[in-house]
């Protein structure tokens, strides 16, 4: 694998990370809800889950699922479900003061799992990496595809820890500049659950790609 191509496959990933979708807009709503130290929390998680996605990429587990069309519809579900749950639990919290010290905080450790859940529970991940990956591996190389598909996910998981950790230092600046609206900040829970039910809902009705 050239460094040319490693640095083509690096344009294409923070390209396709910095496009809105289901893990940005999640660690985007947990780090104005909370703080960037809870976006990044969140952040680590998804990463976590992008490795995973990597490896059963690597030993052809997601292409399994993929031929599996009960797989990934229960896969696809359990996600949508997962999200759904997460957009109950903002709504209700309710109409709360927007204040650091009235917000009900969740543990890193509990948004670190959540990030977890939320990208392994997403068959969308699994099925973008089978499509991204082949375009970028080298055949003629000493290198096994297994090895050269984990090296790109470990490529992808580093940009998208810099993009998402941006995020939520940017969010979190979002955050202070609502505090100083109390009408507006008083309603930053029903915002974080009406952005988790759209991915819940674009991820349930989400067909294969």
């Amino acid at each position: 694998m050239s460094m040319m191509m490693l640095l083509s496959f690096l344009g294409a990933a923070v390209l396709l990370t910095l496009m809105p979708g289901p893990d940005n807009l999640f660690v985007l709503a947990q780090s104005i809800s909370q703080n960037k130290k809870a976006g990044i929390a969140t952040t680590l998680g998804l990463c976590t889950g992008i490795f995973v996605h990597t490896a059963a990429a690597a030993l052809g587990i997601s292409a399994i699922i993929y031929q599996s069309t009960l797989a990934f519809t229960i896969v696809k579900y359990a996600g949508a479900l997962y999200l759904l749950y997460l957009a109950y639990e903002a709504f209700r919290e309710g109409n709360t003061s927007f204040s650091v010290h009235k917000q009900q905080e969740l543990s890193y450790q509990k948004l670190y799992k959540r990030g977890i859940l939320m990208n392994i529970l997403n068959p969308k991940v699994a099925l973008f990496f089978l499509a991204l990956f082949p375009q970028f591996i080298d055949s003629s190389t000493a290198f096994a595809v297994p090895v050269q598909m984990i090296v790109l996910g470990c490529v992808f998981l580093l940009q998208a820890f810099v993009i998402f950790s941006i995020i939520s230092v940017f969010a979190e600046k979002v955050r202070e500049w609502l505090e100083r609206f109390p009408t507006i900040g008083g309603r930053i829970n029903l915002i974080k659950g009406v952005l988790l039910s759209i991915i819940g809902i674009s991820m349930a009705f989400g067909e294969k790609s």
